[in-house]
């Protein structure tokens, strides 16, 4: 078993809408120690609208990744050979599933409840994320996975290195390389969790603020009152 954090970026900011954040080879350096430090195996570098591959870490197993800004929303692409670049909004998800599929990467929905509808649109996707910045909303993920039939993992979404580990997923395989860690997702064999650390959980707390006056936390239609609960939790 290896704990992999499947979601983490090289910078703390995400540049500007026209074009990717740019790489950071010693943020790069930073998340790869923390995750040492912290006893993870592996990071999967997932910057925005670009890949750039990382060499590899002693003790660390760097897996290539990519988070795509498709038309719905985020959708992280991780494995052996994820896209170098794709421009904002240019891909639908479906598209985005479909590319990450030639190149034998798994296709994921990120942070489903946080400025993303891709949770409502039919494509063959791998996984749902439980995100770091907001493990509140783990309990509807786990439903949204049950709905589709899903698994899900965990990701920090680190964009500063000490909030790396926070989330991350248990991947059960015999080595940790970029396809095994897709063949892990594609059959179920991956684990969320979330850290308990006490930084984590105050940290967590200014993410909602901030997200919840930018207007980017969603919910599940479910919760609306009048709604009711979604089909099964009657």
């Amino acid at each position: 078993m290896f704990a992999v954090d499947l979601h983490t970026h090289t910078r703390f900011f995400h540049g500007f809408p026209s074009r990717p954040t740019p790489f950071d080879p010693v943020g790069a350096r930073l998340v790869t120690a923390v995750a040492r430090a912290r006893g993870l195996d592996g990071v999967a570098f997932t910057n925005h609208d670009y890949y750039e591959p990382v060499s590899p870490v002693d003790g660390v197993t760097t897996i290539p990744g990519i988070e795509v800004s498709s038309t719905r929303g985020h959708v992280l692409v991780v494995g052996p050979d994820p896209p170098t670049v794709t421009r904002v909004d240019a891909l639908d998800p479906l598209a985005v599933v479909e590319l990450a599929h030639e190149r034998d990467c798994a296709a994921i929905i990120a942070h489903p409840y946080r400025n993303s509808s891709v949770r409502e649109v039919d494509a063959p996707f791998d996984a749902i994320e439980i995100n770091g910045k907001h493990p509140r909303t783990s309990e509807w993920v786990e439903i949204l996975a049950d709905e589709h039939d899903l698994p899900t993992v965990g990701g920090s979404d680190a964009h500063y290195p000490f909030e790396v580990g926070r989330a991350y997923t248990a991947v059960d395989a015999d080595r940790l390389t970029p396809e095994s860690v897709v063949a892990a997702i594609r059959d179920g064999r991956v684990e969320p969790r979330v850290t308990d650390w006490l930084p984590h959980r105050l940290l967590r707390r200014v993410y909602r603020s901030v997200h919840t006056e930018k207007g980017d936390l969603d919910r599940p239609d479910w919760l609306t009152p009048g709604v009711g609960p979604p089909p099964g939790e009657q």
